[in-house]
């Protein structure tokens, strides 16, 4: 059962708790007007605190004094003065029109429109409806006593909102996170790993790289909004240059939304610009994508150009398996003759024909089909091969490598999608794997399993998992095997944590087992997938493919063969 908070004002001191962190390792990035609001915060009575930090950790800056009640807090009406006169509220804002009718019930708002259309609107107006004809009437922002002379209620706004984003933004290093990890975690509901975190680790070296990411993720909300992408892309720093920050990690973001822009405006055919954000993005994908723009837009030369740059560049696995697909296309539209093509390795076929059942997946249909209880299936898809990577690897994983922490909020190193995550772990990682080598490896995974259950983990899935199922796992899968899988997994984690088969059936009396990637009628492997399954075959790793049809279909249509180099 989870904990119960003794603390009433357990969210005041956790706002405290992030001031205190930030001011002692943040202090040199906060400007003097920022100092300045958090010095009239401490000020405060404890009160006028607990009250402030309600409306900070709550949704929106504008909030009705009537649903401001906090037994702790008492009297919130005799705070808000106080709150007012120390410029952290404003509490008589101008309201727009669709910051009224935020704040307002329909019923509250019928009067706005006169007794000829409150009739019209009881039963009939959606809340949209009215708040346009309004709008339309009435386009001006006023204070909440015009709209409504005498209203029951107030409204106030939070001033300084962005400033309390900055400083949790110092905090966490992100804007994702938000002030209920505090809660979640002292609720138990959220176990973190604890690391040890030096005293000069912080997000952000320089004021100027918070600005920048403040900026590129007000960016990143307008795309997500629906803004024209020209637009956006227009206000992006540096805007179609190849890097604009020294910063790798600022420039890693910036690089994510050109590429975001870029497939928006390939989605609206503006090739031109979407070749130009491409060109300008670092991010992984962003190279096949302006190989793709070139081909839509008739330039199949400067295509295969760029492919075959692409190709002599050491490309990472997933580029040469799409670029065995683009480079065949392209030669024959420029009447080339093909390169021999590296060819993939197809995996055993399972063919099965089973009852059509729509309350259940096609992979649970598979699993229940196939189970028995000397050869029990399980439905594990990436849980299972990613959990025992975690669980052995613990160590490694959560190693205090200078700049992977600087916070007790962490689900994973922040640099773990980073090309240089292994080699600044080498060691560690060679001590976890070189447990593989011995049967030591069964006692750390379960060691670590019983340790730290529930612990959030980049890898571990720990509703998936229960004891039995890997127990039963690591007496059929030899350490051979493991070791080949989480080599393959260690080389690119962004990538290669994903794709795995669906099903794992185990003969725990002969210690073997075999994974089966289950396909419905139409379905194609993804390439992932693919690459993963051509792995597995070239390390002697079992695995199969299921392709399911339906009994009693008029049509059961050959399933696509393995993909090669020489698919079109």
């Amino acid at each position: 059962m989870a904990a119960v908070l003794p603390d009433p004002f357990y969210y005041l001191e956790n706002f405290r708790q992030v001031l205190d962190w930030v001011g002692a390792r943040h202090a040199d990035l906060l400007d003097d007007q920022e100092h300045g609001l958090i010095a009239r915060i401490e000020a405060l009575p404890r009160p006028a605190q607990a009250l402030l930090v309600r409306m900070v950790m709550r949704k929106g800056e504008l909030f009705r004094q009537g649903k401001l009640v906090y037994a702790e807090i008492g009297d919130v009406a005799s705070l808000l003065p106080l709150l007012a006169t120390q410029e952290l509220i404003d509490t008589t804002p101008v309201l727009s029109p669709p910051e009224l009718f935020s704040q307002l019930r329909k019923d509250e708002l019928l009067p706005l429109f006169g007794k000829k259309a409150e009739g019209a609107f009881k039963s009939s107006a959606r809340k949209e409806d009215m708040l346009a004809l309004l709008a339309e009437r009435y386009p001006d922002a006023r204070p909440l006593a015009q709209w409504r002379p005498g209203f029951e209620d107030t409204v106030c706004r939070l001033l300084h909102a962005d400033v309390y984003d900055r400083l949790r933004l110092l905090y966490f290093g992100n804007l994702h996170q938000d002030w209920s990890e505090f809660v979640l975690t002292d609720l138990g509901l959220l176990k973190y790993e604890p690391v040890e975190i030096p005293a000069d680790a912080r997000a952000f070296q320089a004021r100027a790289d918070v600005d920048d990411y403040l900026q590129l993720h007000e960016l990143r909300t307008r795309l997500d909004a629906g803004e024209a992408p020209l637009q956006v892309l227009a206000d992006i720093p540096g805007e179609c240059a190849k890097a604009h920050f020294a910063n790798a990690w600022l420039e890693e973001r910036r690089s994510r939304l050109l590429f975001h822009i870029g497939q928006q405006l390939e989605r609206e055919k503006e090739w031109s610009v979407a070749l130009a954000a491409y060109q300008a993005s670092s991010w992984p994908e962003a190279r096949l994508r302006a190989i793709r723009v070139l081909e839509q837009d008739a330039q199949p030369a400067q295509a295969l150009e760029l492919a075959m740059t692409v190709l002599q560049s050491a490309p990472r696995e997933e580029e040469r398996q799409q670029l065995a697909r683009v480079l065949p296309r392209l030669r024959r539209k420029l009447g080339l003759s093909n390169a021999p093509a590296e060819t993939l390795l197809a995996p055993e076929r399972c063919d099965l024909v089973l009852d059509f059942d729509e309350g259940i997946s096609v992979e649970m249909q598979v699993r229940d089909h196939l189970h028995a209880d000397a050869a029990p299936v399980f439905y594990v898809e990436n849980a299972l091969i990613n959990s025992l990577f975690g669980l052995l690897c613990w160590p490694a994983i959560f190693a205090p490598v200078p700049g992977a922490f600087f916070h007790a909020f962490h689900y994973g190193p922040v640099d773990l999608h980073s090309p240089g995550f292994h080699s600044r772990r080498e060691a560690p990682f060679a001590q976890c794997l070189g447990l593989l080598d011995s049967d030591a490896y069964h006692g750390a995974i379960l060691s670590t399993w019983r340790a730290k259950h529930g612990t959030q983990s980049p890898f571990v899935f720990w509703d998936w998992l229960n004891e039995d199922l890997l127990m039963m796992a690591l007496a059929c899968i030899p350490a051979t095997h493991l070791k080949a899988l989480f080599t393959r997994l260690l080389a690119d984690i962004k990538n290669n944590r994903s794709g795995f088969p669906d099903l794992i059936r185990f003969w725990p009396a002969e210690e073997r087992y075999l994974m089966l990637e289950v396909k419905g009628p139409g379905d194609r492997l993804q390439d992932n997938q693919v690459r993963w399954l051509d792995y597995c075959i070239r390390h002697g790793i079992p695995v199969a493919v299921s392709h399911v049809t339906w009994a009693g279909a008029l049509v059961h249509p050959e399933p696509p063969a393995m993909p090669s180099g020489n698919d079109a």
